[in-house]
């Protein structure tokens, strides 16, 4: 990948994380890459086009950035689950911000890469959850994955110095018992 596409992608999802989904304009992301007049939409030739770069991008560094550990303790899946929503609430902030931003903006076929990362993300959780509490710790999947989603939202919107592995801990335990 180019510099030139990488810097523009890169300044588009601050843009998005920072402004919104509305700040997105070719001349907005040329500005704020630095870059000369032009040169956005000489990679993103619409503004979908630009959207949906935006969206495989990010979706494409959140999987090299993630690199889920195998699980094998209660404990460690604790701690990477912890690990997971400190880096999305505290490096990874702004980009955290334009996903849920684009999310909520971006149209089905648009948005599918990161509804297939999040599909991933719940395949992962689904499958520890089977191997440390068997079949029926599976059914709180949905459970345990809205906890942390309200977790990540609520330190990337309220308090970014909420506690993480008191909520994840309870919300392991809750998944895991019955």
């Amino acid at each position: 990948m180019s510099s030139i596409r990488h810097r523009a992608l890169d300044a588009a999802v601050t843009l998005v994380g920072t402004d919104g989904v509305r700040a997105l304009t070719h001349g907005r992301v040329d500005a704020a890459a630095a870059l000369p007049p032009g040169s956005t939409s000489n990679h993103f030739r619409t503004r979908a086009a630009l959207l949906a770069g935006v969206i495989e991008w990010m979706a494409q560094q959140e999987r090299s950035d993630a690199d889920p550990p195998h699980i094998h303790t209660r404990d460690e899946f604790v701690t990477a689950l912890t690990g997971m929503i400190a880096a999305q609430s505290g490096p990874f902030a702004v980009r955290t911000r334009a996903r849920y931003a684009l999310f909520l903006e971006a149209d089905e076929d648009i948005a599918r890469p990161l509804r297939e990362q999040r599909e991933s993300m719940e395949r992962w959780v689904r499958s520890i959850l089977l191997d440390l509490g068997g079949d029926l710790a599976t059914t709180h999947t949905v459970f345990l994955m809205a906890t942390c989603d309200g977790l990540l939202l609520h330190r990337t919107t309220i308090d970014p110095d909420a506690s993480v592995e008191d909520v994840v801990s309870r919300a392991v335990d809750a998944a895991l018992s019955d």
